[in-house]
Formats: C-alpha cells, structure tokens, sequence
C-alpha cells in the first residue's frame, strides 16, 4: 500500500479560518497562516486553503495570504475559491501554492481544467467536488455536484463529472461530501469508494473526519488515497503527530509526523 497523505484543510472566510457543519453555521476559528504553519510545524503533509466567499461574491482570491503562508509553509499546499482564469491559476502558483482548487469555476466552464493542465500539468490542477446525496431522476449515482459553497445545485451526477474531469486533465479530485461535513461522525464512504473505483488518479476524502478511525475506515473501505481533516484539528481533539500514530498502529503507511 502506498503511503497515505494526511491534509488538513482551512477554509478562510474574510481573512479568518471558518468551520460549519454541512456548510452552515460558520463559526471563525484564526488566522490561516498561523493555523497552517502550525500544522506545518506538527508534521501533516499538505494544506489546503479554500476562500469559500470568493466565487460566490464574484472576487479574486486574497493573494497576499497565499505568498504568507509561502513564506511560514515549506510543504505542498493547494489553493482554491475565487480562481477566474488560467492568469488567476497562474499568479496563485507564483505566489507559493504547488495546487490549484478549480470546483464553481470547473462545473461552470470545464474547459479551464484542460486550459490549466497544458499550462502547467496535470499535477497542479485539482478538481474539488461538493456533492450531496439526491433522489433526483437522471443522476445514477445518487450524488448531485453543487457549487457556491454547496449553495447551488447543478442537477450533475457526481461520478459523471469527476470522469469528465480526469479525461480534461485533472491530476487530482478532492470529494466533499455536503451530507457528512463537519458532522464528525465519519467520511461518506460508499461516495468515496465510488469516485475512486472510477478515475484513475488519487482521490482525496473530505467531510465528515472526527476520529483517526473514520481516517483507517475512509483508507481501507473507500479507496481514498489522502484524508482531509479539519474540525478535528482545529478544535483541538486531535494534533497531527496523534494522528499519525493512530493510523500507523492500524497499518495505514504514512510520513512520520515531525
């Protein structure tokens, strides 16, 4: 099995870290450079920064932020929220960031995703995904895609769309799953195992982490290749370097926290 990434990611809101719970009730927790060095110096293995307001407000990402957090983070970091076009995907790489996060942007023109591959490979384009479970008819997999921040529904089937992507030349998916975000109460697996079982690039799992277990449990059963947590970290329940422990005395390889 290859090692397994543990990310953690912070979803920035006017200048501040922000958690809800399935995308509601927002609650402001810090500053993201000195939440992200923090993780950093604990030993995770990538971050993520999502400026959740940016699309839905039609505003460029703050980039003063992404060249901070270059300046405190020497680990892999992607960025997302408010990328308009191939020169916003481009400055944000300038400024520090080795990934962009294309999720409104994508759904809403999918061709940005093929544009940003062949400008600067597959590798740093990541597709985020909001999805949600739906009894709509049409959609086969049962999950719908939504975008501004879960707030619109786009009446497109989850699994059709992370293929899409993958053949436009996203080197990476990250799959949110609206039901389970900030709930604590474990990844949704079957939605996961499904997006994993369909492309064939790595797939990162993100909603729902409360416990290293739902980790082990979202590695083992739904095929993610890395785990993304927030409110267990950022409300302190767990540190990083705990966390790490716990998923290597349950066999999950991974990088030796710091």
């Amino acid at each position: 099995m290859l090692t397994k990434r543990l990310i953690v990611c912070l979803d920035v809101r006017n200048g501040k870290v922000t958690k809800g719970v399935k995308f509601k009730e927002n609650v402001d927790l810090g500053d993201p450079v000195e939440m992200g060095s923090k993780y950093y110096r604990e030993g995770v293995d990538e971050l993520v920064f999502y400026d959740i307001m940016a699309s839905a407000e039609k505003r460029p990402i703050d980039i003063a932020m992404v060249r901070a957090v270059a300046r405190k983070v020497f680990i892999p970091f992607s960025v997302g929220g408010g990328i308009r076009n191939l020169d916003d995907m481009r400055e944000v790489l300038l400024a520090g960031a080795e990934k962009v996060s294309v999720n409104s942007l994508a759904v809403q023109n999918p061709d940005i995703i093929r544009q940003g591959a062949r400008a600067f490979g597959n590798q740093c384009i990541v597709l985020g995904m909001d999805a949600k479970k739906t009894d709509l008819p049409g959609l086969a997999s049962g999950y719908e895609v939504f975008v501004q921040g879960g707030r619109k529904a786009m009446g497109i089937d989850a699994i059709a769309w992370a293929k899409q992507a993958v053949t436009l030349g996203a080197g990476e998916i990250c799959v949110n799953s609206i039901d389970a975000d900030g709930t604590k109460d474990g990844y949704e697996i079957n939605l996961t195992r499904m997006i994993a079982d369909a492309v064939d690039v790595p797939v990162i799992a993100s909603g729902g982490a409360g416990t290293p277990d739902h980790l082990v449990d979202v590695f083992k059963n739904g095929g993610a290749d890395a785990g993304l947590v927030a409110s267990m970290v950022h409300y302190g329940t767990y540190a990083i370097p705990a966390i790490k422990a716990g998923l290597s005395a349950a066999g999950i390889p991974v990088r030796a926290a710091i």
